[in-house]
Formats: C-alpha cells, structure tokens, sequence
C-alpha cells in the first residue's frame, strides 16, 4: 500500500449519522443528525459529498447512494462513554475514556467550588444553573453588567462556563479567571469537567448581546498519549486548526490555527495544501454543533452543511497525488431531537485520494481506527486500541 506524505483530518463537529445500539441509554433513540437536518431544506444539495459516497453511508435528502464512489466510505461506533467533545476526539486519536468527566446539570456547581472560585479570582459570580449559552446571556447579561458578576452555567457536557460582556470584563482578564476555574477543579477530581470554557459577549441590552469568537477552551489533559504525540515523537508536523488545539491542551500539537468560523477554518485548511509538510493536519469545524445543533436549528444547519460542501469541492481540486483526506465527526447533535444536547451516534467516515477507487470500509468498531490508520502510514508505533484500515484503501 503506498503511503501519503500528509493527512488531512476534518472532524465536522456533531454531524451524525444514525444512534448507536446504545443510544437508548443517553435518550436518543432514533437520532440522525445528517439525515434529519437535510429535510429540513427542500432543495438541500452536497453534490460534492454524495460524490464522495456520504449517500452510501444513511440515507439524506436529495442524496443518491452510488455504485463508484470517489472516497472510501463507513461509519465509527464509540466505545467511549459519553458523547462529548473530548471523548469523540481524544478517541479520534487512540483513547477510549470509560470514566465519564463529571457533570452538574441538575443542582450546578457545589457552593464549595464557587466559594473556593470567589476567593482565589476576586469576582463574584451569578447563574450557576445547566442553560443555553445564547438564552442565559440574555436572561443576566444586564445583571451581569450591572454588577460585574460574570455569568457561570453548564449544560448536559462535563463543562464549566464563564461569560463576561467583553466591556465589562476585558478579555485578559476572563482568560485569568477561567485558568483558575482550571486549577481548582483539578484539585478535587470530584469537580474535574472535561473543560472550561470562555464565553464573552458584546452588547448593552438583551436584545442585542452577542457572543464573540474570543471563546477559548481549557481541557484536561489526555490521560495517556494520543496519536498526535507519537507523531510528534518521530519528527512528523502535527497541524491543528480550529478547537483542536484546546480539546488535547496543546499536547502533540506543533502549530495552531485558531478559527471564527466553520468558513475560515475551511479557508486555511485549503491554503495548507499550499504548503511543504509531512504528518497531519487536524481540523474540527464546530459551527454545525456551536450555531445550529445545540440551538436545535435544522435549517440553518443543512445550510452550513452545503457551505462545507461547496468548500469540500474546492479542497478536493487542491489535494496532491500522495495526500489523503478523511472526513468524520466526533458525535451527533441531532437538530430535531429533544434538549440541546449532543446525541448518540454513528459517525461517518469518508477516505479519500484521488488515485483510489472508493471502498466499503464497513462499520468501524470504534474511532480510533482513525489514529491507528495514521499512525501505520507514517510507519509510527502507538498504543492505540483501534485498528488500521489502510491495507484496505485500494
């Protein structure tokens, strides 16, 4: 099998394909991102990714299943806990996590933490309730500025937020307070969410507060090395763009592109076909989840899912002989569903290079047959649970 000089990863963050035998468990029975999302939108078309073979993997509005596709083509169980950001990803790259990070969406955080976070930030803090970001900012942005208590609120994810109106509480200084929300809740593995999270926003009323693309994540470390640090162990570029960076704190990672939207991150993962490396590019596109999952938005997902199409085409005119893309999700967030939460699913799996004729690469039984697959075509030991499908790729 002849191996690819560079990988380009693309995570389309919460574009599921179908719940999970399991999904019972999390309330999620008959959940199906993509194909739910696509009727939404009479005249939905991603010509480019039914060219693909996307339409081979559920079925999808206006979406033909066909007999050649260009790409490889499947779908990933998880055989992590959960269905959260950083389960999805950190098995992406060869971890299975069967300790769920610990959340509080029923009582909010405990009067201890909170107290602990007072003291040591010298702030005072309002919410502390499980809510929709967009709505709680609504609800106490004007308390918020008014006191200059910065707003602290969770949802069904193992998350601590904080959001502060960007001319209340400069940017620096929400920045301080969320690495102190950091520190504490790793001292009491009983408060150890999976992330903390910065949400500033602009405006003076409700009517008009809007959350700006400042927001930055800080995660816990992977428990154990990822693919992302065996290649960096053995001389390999490891390029992020988008949230990657944050999801794995930087471990593994060489260079960083941080993103504002599912578009720019498209525009400089193009322009990284441009340049001279040999490994990976990682990118996470988190608007589908961000703007229309959790805001239960259909039709403006099935719009932003033909956006990405539009720029899939242009990706593919772009990709070298010795290059080869593979187009996933890390869980689902199912538009119709009820809640906000993410939902549990399949995820799709699309493996492309222009030489290869597509094949059925079946239903993968865990993500990390990603991390194993490029670990093998850089020659790279891991201790990944997944297995390789390269030797399948034809």
């Amino acid at each position: 099998m002849k191996k690819f000089k560079r990988i380009f990863l693309i995570v389309a963050d919460s574009v599921g394909v179908g719940a999970l035998p399991d999904a019972s468990n999390y309330g999620d029975e008959g959940t199906n991102t993509l194909k739910h999302l696509s009727y939404a939108k009479k005249d939905f078309s991603i010509p480019n990714l039914e060219k693909l073979g996307i339409g081979n993997i559920t079925e999808i509005n206006n979406t033909k299943s066909v007999d050649l596709p260009l790409a490889s083509y499947g779908k990933m169980a998880e055989v992590s806990v959960g269905k959260d950001t950083l389960t999805g990803h950190w098995e992406i790259m060869g971890l299975k996590v069967d300790t769920p990070f610990p959340s509080f969406t029923d009582n909010g955080f405990p009067d201890e933490l909170i107290k602990k976070l007072e003291l040591e930030t010298n702030h005072k803090f309002i919410g502390n309730i499980a809510a929709s970001g967009t709505e709680i900012i609504k609800d106490l942005g004007e308390e918020h500025i008014k006191t200059k208590a910065i707003i602290i609120y969770t949802s069904s994810d193992s998350v601590l937020q904080l959001a502060a109106n960007e001319a209340v509480i400069p940017l620096e200084e929400l920045y301080r307070v969320c690495e102190i929300a950091r520190k504490i809740t790793l001292e009491n593995p009983a408060w150890q969410v999976g992330r903390i999270i910065a949400r500033p926003f602009i405006g003076d009323n409700k009517d008009n507060f809007t959350r700006t693309p400042n927001r930055h994540d800080y995660s816990v470390q992977p428990f154990s090395k990822t693919a992302l640090n065996h290649l960096q162990d053995n001389g390999y570029d490891v390029i992020s763009v988008g949230k990657i960076f944050d999801i794995f704190d930087g471990q593994g990672i060489d260079e960083a592109n941080k993103i504002k939207s599912n578009q720019e991150g498209m525009d400089i993962t193009i322009s990284l076909t441009k340049r001279d490396f040999t490994g990976l590019c990682f990118v996470n596109l988190v608007d589908f989840d961000a703007l229309y999952g959790h805001r239960r938005n259909p039709l403006g997902y099935a719009e932003s899912v033909e956006e990405f199409d539009r720029n899939v085409g242009i990706l593919l005119n772009n990709l070298n002989d010795d290059d080869l893309l593979i187009i996933t999700a890390d869980h689902g967030n199912d538009p119709t569903h009820s809640g906000t939460d993410h939902t549990r699913e399949y995820v799709p799996l699309l493996v492309y290079n222009k030489n290869l004729q597509g094949q059925y690469l079946r239903i993968r039984n865990t993500f990390a047959d990603i991390a194993a697959t490029i670990c093998d075509n850089f020659n790279v030991q891991t201790t990944t649970i997944g297995t390789s499908f390269l030797k399948s790729l034809k």
